[in-house]
């Protein structure tokens, strides 16, 4: 029996562990690993990059991989069939301007429109559509005794491949489907060869359109040397032809390994030649951002278009599931200026070369990190799909269709939701897009964004651009995308947005006759976060007086970090040369006094509690007074300001949030529901005679007040400055490409701290209120300093080159007049502004030797 038995339970417990054992084998199954599918690249140097970048290669087969990388054009069903979290490198429609026929085309129809916009192509025709017009060209040449040599291209070529000059066009016929143009017989000679650029764009997204340049690509020379064309050297390829594929094959090319030699060179040498000889690299870049995004400009109707028809039920902004590399092929004529050859969707990656490998490689390292493919992309795509699914099983988050019959204060309640939630939906896009260029900035590499730019001027000109374009194209056709387009919320900021839902809300508590919120003043995107509770402030010496009251934390994540850093890091103070502020605290109050013997400033505790200065700023900048305070101090609870910390947190309304990349720059607490009495009562008996005088006051203040130089005296301070602005046409670029492309806002609002700090200290001992934030002039003060940090800081530069929209505009479009003193104290806040600027720009500059550098007192080492 026992024989008998021990067979049958050792089967029967079998299929019970085996089970066990494959459910332990699925827990163990790797998770958040990103997949790319590259079975459709022929070259290592994309395998290489994705290996280096920890994705990992999928079946041939597999369609659901993240990425998927394929070397040829792709069809538009298959990016129709992709689900959100993947990425293609491919857009439908770029072959608008990829194929050579359908770039001369379309630039035809906006040279018509835009002729001096679009004079960087060669004047060029289509045949045999454009044979007449061809010939009628070359019969006027003739009778004005003139000669032109032509460049005659298959119209889908590629490679070089059927490349041919003539002299005489009449002998050209009409039956062959090409490209001829007129030849560029004045180019740019380089050791007395001709040469062309290979340019690499990436384009992340066309809804909205992103587009970023490589600074670097390939510099490609002929391999015989340059003569004008002749009879006798049409049929000399490699001296009038720049393509590698070409030239490869003869004999004098030179495969150097080093970079300022051989006939493949790289553009960051070709920069350091162009310095060399004395030519203005800046303006080089310049024109070859202009040229790229005018190109793609043209493109954008037919992509943005094609891509709409591909993926109809994709929300207006949300990510794009295509991205795509091109190859930009560009001509430099004697005098710089740079023509377009041609565009490759598929530029060639090989690597035949070290150049080549070094180039390629960081085009494509740099590309991938741009695009931001995470491990929870997919996880997230499909919680996103059930919840849409609930939405529309049960109506959640439409608004209800309006009855037949209904009154007209139900028609208003149903307008104003309608408006609700098309603001809610705009406010969403415009936060994923802030969210987006925070990781642009971060993970660039050596890509910079030319489109959007971040000059206002050349926006607008794009923009009036674009509207061309889709004119031109889409006329008749794609009506809703054009009112897509011409839709103002596009063009809002979020605070405009959160604005516009604020009044929203109050129209809806008059329709519904509801009481309304009390609403303070909107809580500032520039102004310091002072999240942590009220610390103990110490008598510091004058090196650092305002450490503890003045310091602003980037982001709460870091306020930690940043403690424990500045009890390492040596604090130096901004100082102040008159009276000054002094933290003192023993006995559980701050007292605001003026001390004649202390060189040093602290900033006055605020109702928000003690402020932290970023370690992004140089500490020892300072902002001056010339003149003493005789006034008494003012004492100052310090139970009173914590007591006014908790009640300050004011929200726009009960649904509305600031996005938490707002929210590190406006969760200040706002002073509209603080019940001070004694402030309330201070401003309630100040009569209009009163505050006239104090305003005047308050000018005279601020006209004393001086910017110096660290470690300078007040008139070594004032040369600097002078010797900047005399020189303006030298610095004018490098402190633009300063202020607006090496400092990101939050170190730009810092800055602009260093003035406003000692602004607040002047209205809070002219106007001798503890609470200063229910003044009007200060809440003007604060308008004036958001103006200035508007658009990436566009609104100081626009201070500089008298450009775009000017602070004074906007005042002056304002319901409410400015007084000729208010004016004036404005228009002396924004000369210090620009001075400051200038200080911190000369700090840098010096502390490395260039503008790009920065001194020992930024902590942030990535520039």
């Amino acid at each position: 029996d026992n024989h008998g038995t021990a067979p049958l339970t050792l089967s029967s417990e079998l299929p019970y562990q085996n089970t066990i054992k494959r459910k332990v084998r699925k827990k163990k199954k790797k998770n958040g690993v990103i997949t790319a599918n590259i079975a459709g690249t022929k070259y290592e140097i994309v395998r290489i990059v994705i290996q280096e970048m920890g994705f990992v290669k999928t079946r041939d087969e597999d369609e659901t991989a993240n990425l998927i990388w394929s070397d040829c054009a792709v069809q538009q069903e298959k990016i129709a069939e992709l689900q959100n979290y993947q990425r293609i490198n491919h857009f439908p429609g770029m072959g608008e301007i990829c194929r050579k026929d359908f770039l001369a085309r379309n630039m035809t129809k906006m040279i018509k429109s835009q002729p001096q916009e679009y004079s960087f192509i060669p004047r060029t025709w289509i045949f045999p559509a454009e044979y007449t017009q061809f010939q009628n060209y070359v019969k006027e040449l003739k009778k004005k005794r003139r000669q032109k040599t032509f460049i005659v291209k298959p119209a889908n070529g590629a490679m070089g491949h059927g490349i041919s000059l003539i002299r005489n066009g009449e002998k050209l016929q009409a039956q062959d489907h090409l490209i001829v143009q007129e030849y560029l017989d004045k180019p740019f000679l380089m050791e007395g060869y001709k040469f062309d650029l290979r340019v690499y764009i990436l384009v992340t997204s066309c809804d909205p359109l992103k587009i970023f340049l490589y600074h670097d690509g390939l510099v490609r020379m002929g391999t015989e040397k340059y003569h004008p064309p002749s009879d006798s050297n049409l049929s000399q390829l490699y001296m009038h032809l720049t393509n590698y594929s070409v030239n490869k094959h003869n004999e004098h090319f030179e495969r150097d390994e080093t970079e300022d030699k051989g006939s493949k060179r790289s553009i960051k040498w070709f920069t350091e030649f162009l310095e060399t000889n004395n030519l203005d690299v800046s303006k080089f870049w310049s024109d070859i951002s202009e040229l790229v995004v005018k190109t793609l400009i043209v493109a954008e109707p037919h992509v943005l278009h094609a891509y709409r028809m591909c993926r109809p039920g994709q929300a207006p902004g949300s990510d794009s599931v295509c991205f795509e590399v091109l190859g930009f092929d560009i001509l430099l004529d004697r005098k710089l200026k740079p023509w377009l050859l041609e565009i490759n969707r598929a530029p060639s990656f090989g690597t035949d070369q070290k150049i080549d490998y070094v180039v390629k490689k960081g085009v494509l390292l740099n590309a991938l990190k741009l695009l931001n493919i995470r491990t929870s992309d997919k996880r997230k795509n499909l919680a996103q799909q059930k919840a849409e699914a609930q939405k529309r099983l049960y109506g959640q988050g439409s608004v209800k269709k309006l009855l037949p019959g209904s009154s007209d204060w139900e028609k208003q309640r149903h307008t104003l939701e309608r408006r609700k939630q098309e603001l809610k939906e705009r406010l969403a896009q415009v936060r994923k897009q802030i969210s987006k260029e925070e990781h642009e900035n971060r993970h660039m590499g050596n890509y910079r964004r030319i489109y959007p730019p971040d000059d206002k001027t050349l926006l607008e000109k794009y923009e009036s651009l674009l509207a061309t374009a889709f004119q031109t194209f889409l006329a008749g056709r794609a009506a809703s995308l054009q009112r897509e387009m011409n839709n103002p919320l596009k063009r809002m900021k979020e605070e405009d947005i959160l604005d516009l839902l604020e009044q929203c809300e109050i129209d809806d508590e008059k329709l519904t006759g509801k009481c309304p919120k009390q609403r303070g003043p909107k809580p500032l995107c520039s102004m310091p976060e002072s999240a942590h509770s009220l610390r103990k402030p110490k008598n510091h010496s004058s090196d650092s007086s305002c450490d503890s009251d003045s310091s602003v934390s980037e982001s709460g994540e870091e306020t930690e970090k940043e403690d424990h850093n500045e009890k390492k890091e040596k604090k130096v103070s901004y100082d102040v040369e008159e009276n000054k502020y002094k933290s003192l605290e023993r006995s559980g109050k701050l007292n605001n006094r003026f001390s004649k013997e202390s060189p040093s400033y602290s900033s006055p505790t605020s109702s928000t509690g003690p402020i932290r200065r970023s370690v992004s700023c140089p500490r020892s900048i300072s902002i001056l007074t010339m003149q003493s305070q005789g006034a008494e101090p003012r004492p100052f609870s310090a139970k009173a300001a914590l007591q006014m910390q908790r009640t300050a947190s004011v929200n726009r309304s009960h649904s509305l949030s600031r996005s938490p990349s707002s929210a590190r720059f406006s969760q200040t607490a706002t002073s509209g529901t603080m019940n001070s009495s004694g402030s309330e009562s201070l401003l309630q008996l100040k009569t209009k005679e009163q505050e006239v005088a104090l305003t005047k006051e308050t000018l005279l203040r601020i006209n004393d007040l001086k910017v110096r130089f660290p470690g300078k005296t007040n008139e070594e301070s004032e040369l600097i400055i002078e010797d900047i602005l005399d020189n303006w046409k030298y610095h004018k670029t490098k402190v633009s490409s300063y202020w607006l492309v090496k400092l990101d806002s939050a170190k730009q609002r810092k800055v602009l701290d260093i003035v406003r700090t000692s602004v607040r200290a002047v209205l809070q001992h002219v106007w001798k209120a503890p609470d200063i934030e229910n003044l009007h002039l200060y809440r003007l003060f604060n308008r004036l300093f958001n103006r200035l940090l508007w658009s990436h800081g566009q609104g100081l530069w626009n201070c500089f080159c008298n450009s775009g929209s000017s602070w004074e505009t906007t005042f002056s479009k304002g319901s409410e007049a400015l007084t000729p003193e208010q004016l004036q104290c404005c228009q002396r806040i924004v000369q210090l502004c620009k001075h400051c600027l200038l200080v911190v720009y000369k700090h840098s500059s010096d502390a490395r030797g260039s503008p790009t550098g920065m001194s020992h007192h930024w902590d942030d080492t990535r520039y």
